[in-house]
């Protein structure tokens, strides 16, 4: 394995990285408006498509960078111009980010490809910097090559084709970039990142998250000083507050920060918490809306949530061997989501009790998380 440009050191991120993120959030944040198009009581399908597949191609480009930054990232002049360059396209994606999006649908795409154009010109220039005796490293770079080249060509491919036919195939860039890394497996880890450095990252990209809930929650504190109005602020409060308590913990106590590994999984399952996360702040907007039906309204914060705490506690993989989770935690844990997902069920039409319901389970889990890792510290002293 090799670490060709840390020299041992543990990569620090810079600010020009926070800058970069700051985008980012910017781009879900206007796609999340697209969760507010209702048909039928609930969010229309076709937006709701738009909105997963917008955010999930927006992650990608945001992991393909971090991925870079880690591994092979220098903080050099030509980098930073590289990230201004597409800070700048990323602002004409974001343009794209709406329900009429057939209208911005060529400069979406075009911005898209010249994103992953800059990336892959990027990983080439470093290609150049790997010395003769860095086989594996040149194998490793050629591979992200390759999969950002034929994600390029497929972008390309499907502008004749919507304009000739108005259908969409840029999609399918997203899809088979997704795959063609997840088939890497052991060939991710020819070269080897700074963990520390990348948990560090995407870390900062989840506060980053969690401020768009703390802003969307605001109208919770809209219309008036009454009982009712200070009990559902205060529920929406404590769960946005009791989400990112269970993520801090996790991140602060359970990962191990010095873990030898690319950390592309760990990546990866950061990219649909964090999508998990913008369904949850769209679901307690939705709590307040009377034009959401109570049914898939309750549908939407259980399945955001209950997505959430999937992902969290499936990056054990990378916890410290004694704080990893055994069968009978995740059995507990288990239990008290089918419990919640059933009381939910029951109170859908009662908003009072649900939103309650919905704080209970997630401190349930938070202590039970904390408990159960205080208790395996404090048998190892």
């Amino acid at each position: 394995m090799f670490d060709l440009f840390n020299k041992g050191e543990e990569k620090k991120v810079e600010y020009i990285e926070l800058i970069y993120d700051l985008i980012f959030v910017y781009i879900i944040g206007k796609n999340n408006i697209l969760l507010h198009t209702m048909q039928n009581g609930f969010i229309a399908p076709s937006a709701l498509l738009t909105y997963i597949l917008t955010a999930i191609i927006i992650l990608q480009v945001w992991y393909s960078n971090v991925i870079f930054i880690n591994k092979y990232g220098s903080n050099g002049l030509q980098e930073n111009i590289a990230i201004f360059i597409n800070m700048y396209l990323l602002y004409y994606m974001a343009d794209g980010v709406r329900n009429d999006w057939q209208e911005y649908y060529m400069r979406f795409s075009v911005a898209w490809a010249l994103i992953l154009a800059n990336q892959l010109v990027q990983y080439l220039i470093k290609y150049k910097k790997v010395g003769a005796l860095m086989p594996a490293a040149k194998r490793q770079i050629m591979r992200n090559v390759s999969v950002l080249a034929v994600q390029i060509v497929i972008i390309a491919a499907s502008l004749p084709v919507f304009k000739l036919t108005g259908v969409a195939l840029s999609p399918l860039a997203m899809i088979v970039g997704i795959i063609l890394v997840s088939l890497s497996g052991k060939s991710n880890e020819l070269v080897e990142g700074d963990f520390a450095h990348l948990t560090e990252r995407v870390m900062l990209y989840v506060v980053f998250t969690f401020g768009e809930m703390i802003i969307a929650i605001a109208t919770y504190f809209e219309g008036g000083f009454s009982p009712r109005s200070v009990y559902f602020s205060a529920c929406a409060f404590l769960i946005v507050a009791g989400l990112f308590l269970s993520y801090g913990f996790v991140y602060d106590n359970v990962i191990n920060r010095e873990m030898q590994t690319s950390g592309t999984g760990y990546m990866l399952l950061h990219v649909f918490m964090i999508t998990a996360l913008n369904f949850t702040t769209a679901a307690l907007k939705f709590m307040r809306a009377e034009e959401v039906a109570a049914v898939p309204k309750n549908i939407f914060i259980v399945a955001s949530i209950a997505t959430y705490f999937i992902f969290l506690f499936l990056t054990e993989k990378y916890a410290i061997a004694r704080c990893r989770g055994s069968k009978q935690f995740f059995a507990v844990i288990i239990s008290i989501s089918a419990l919640f997902a059933a009381l939910m069920a029951l109170l859908y039409q009662n908003a009072f009790l649900s939103i309650a319901v919905t704080v209970v389970y997630i401190y349930s889990v938070f202590l039970y998380l904390y408990i159960n890792v205080k208790k395996v510290k404090k048998a190892a002293e």
